[in-house]
């Protein structure tokens, strides 16, 4: 049970999000900007950043969330997710993506945790100082994330199979509007 009044049966961010519409642009806006948008990154590298750096701050629910969405993405679908979360270093996976996966590891730990050696590996890999720059910028958003999702205790599905859906739709939607797609999903709003 939540910590807050939110709507129930709404899982992780989206009643949190329906709690406090105010800031679901801005957190939209923001995951859309990092995961969605046009970057040299594709979405579903992004999105897998995502979910590990969720992995390692146990946050199930956006794990299990953006690993959905990765999935959705990826010609590989959900065994790379798997084995990328499970252990990036040995995952059928490009240097460069290993590389920035290190490097979000680091920034999971602390920023200062990030050492000239995990951004010389990045480069040296192939990545841009755009590419470092929102990988860095993903994992401390999803340190943040975790820490709100889980510091309010939302209802976390157990269920894998209730990841779909909503990793089908934020693959192809994206994240801006994500209050507007709240409304529209008739998500009741709680009282304050």
């Amino acid at each position: 049970m939540a910590h807050i009044k939110v709507p129930d049966g709404v899982p992780g961010i989206r009643a949190l999000l329906a709690f406090r519409p105010e800031t679901a642009g801005p957190l939209g806006a923001l995951a859309d900007a990092l995961l969605h948008a046009p970057n040299n990154l594709p979405p579903g590298q992004r999105e897998l950043i995502a979910a590990y750096v969720s992995s390692l701050n146990d946050c199930t629910f956006c794990q299990d969330s953006h690993a959905a969405i990765a999935a959705c993405q990826l010609d590989e679908g959900e065994a790379l997710v798997a084995s990328v979360i499970r252990d990036p270093e040995h995952a059928a996976i490009p240097d460069k993506l290993k590389a920035l996966l290190a490097l979000a590891a680091r920034v999971q730990q602390g920023g200062r945790s990030v050492r000239p050696d995990d951004i010389a590996r990045a480069r040296t890999a192939g990545a841009t100082d755009v590419e470092i720059h929102d990988t860095v910028l993903i994992a401390a958003a999803f340190c943040m994330y975790n820490r709100y999702v889980d510091g309010l205790a939302t209802f976390t599905p157990r269920d894998p199979a209730a990841y779909d859906p909503m990793g089908k739709r934020m693959a192809t939607q994206g994240y801006v509007g994500i209050s507007q797609a709240q409304r529209q999903a008739d998500v009741p709003q709680p009282s304050r």
